[in-house]
């Protein structure tokens, strides 16, 4: 119950930073927040998928 909660807030931290790197991007025209973003959201996502790929092993454990 609570790792879960925890994983969620984890998940939506590392995509709020991704976005305020973009924000960062738009405001400054620097490059390297473009590239910080892109970094933290691609690895935002497979960490998302990650997660998600092992609920649905344990879903799937619990039913077999």
């Amino acid at each position: 119950g609570s790792m879960l909660i925890f994983r969620w807030i984890v998940l939506l931290l590392l995509l709020v930073s991704g976005l305020l790197c973009f924000a960062m991007y738009i405001g400054t025209r620097d490059v390297r927040w473009r590239l910080r973003g892109i970094l933290i959201v691609k690895w935002t996502v497979i960490a998302a998928l990650g997660f998600f790929a092992v609920l649905l092993l344990e879903r799937m454990a619990m039913v077999l």
